[in-house]
């Protein structure tokens, strides 16, 4: 996973996002905080998204560390695995 695109394209089936869903940052925050646009995320308690440190995730880029805070650790999380 290189970009957000890719990002975007990872999330997009398993979370069933609607074809209007406008693949950036402030929808993402609307889809996994304030809820109503995935029928998916919404039936559940808690989301979790899992992704390897490498690409995207590796190191500190900014598009990265931005969509990361977007999970609030509690409703949302993200888990980043260390590459072994």
């Amino acid at each position: 996973m290189e970009t957000l695109d890719d990002f975007w394209d990872a999330v997009t089936g398993p979370c069933s996002l609607p074809e209007w869903f406008g693949r950036n940052l402030n929808a993402w925050w609307d889809t996994i905080n304030a809820r109503g646009i995935s029928q998916v995320i919404d039936s559940h308690d808690v989301l979790v998204v899992h992704v390897d440190q490498r690409g995207l995730f590796e190191g500190n880029r900014e598009e990265a560390v931005i969509l990361a805070d977007l999970f609030d650790g509690e409703q949302n999380r993200l888990v980043v695995h260390p590459l072994t």
